[in-house]
């Protein structure tokens, strides 16, 4: 099992960084929902968000991404932490995957570098936040626990 580290004291300010990016991506995601509404779902126009290259198959992907970071750094806790690992690790493969498929007839999100750059950039910070954001008991195994009574 992995170690992550117990209710780090860094741990509120990466939870705003993850809020920070999630909130960009819901924000971009709706931004590009308006800008490319009553277009084919896998279009290769011209349209752009807050700087990401959009058509409405990635600006629904986009707000969605943006509204479950958004609502997990809300509820917080260890659903905060679980979600943003997961995430955090989903975008990084995202931004791998559309970079391999750039110049392609594959890349239906019809996605530039500069989406590239964005989601492995607030992917990593999506991940750095889950990594520093698990809360737990910092009580020890050599910590003497109370004991339980039993039933008979």
């Amino acid at each position: 099992m992995p170690h992550y580290p117990l209710n780090h004291h860094l741990r509120q300010p990466y939870r705003f960084l993850a809020f920070l990016a999630g909130a960009y991506l819901l924000v971009a995601g709706v931004v590009g929902l308006v800008a490319t509404w009553g277009e084919p779902f896998f279009d290769r126009g011209h349209d752009w968000s807050l700087g990401l290259r959009v058509n409405p198959a990635s600006a629904w992907l986009i707000a969605i991404l943006g509204l479950v970071i958004v609502g997990a750094t809300l509820i917080g806790g260890n659903v905060h932490h679980h979600v943003t690992l997961v995430l955090g690790w989903g975008m990084c493969g995202l931004a791998i995957l559309i970079m391999a498929t750039l110049q392609t007839d594959a890349n239906v999100l019809h996605a530039s570098m500069t989406n590239v750059l964005a989601l492995l950039i607030l992917g990593l910070i999506t991940l750095t936040a889950g990594l520093f954001g698990k809360v737990g008991d910092t009580r020890s195994a050599s910590t003497p626990q109370p004991a339980r009574q039993t039933a008979t």
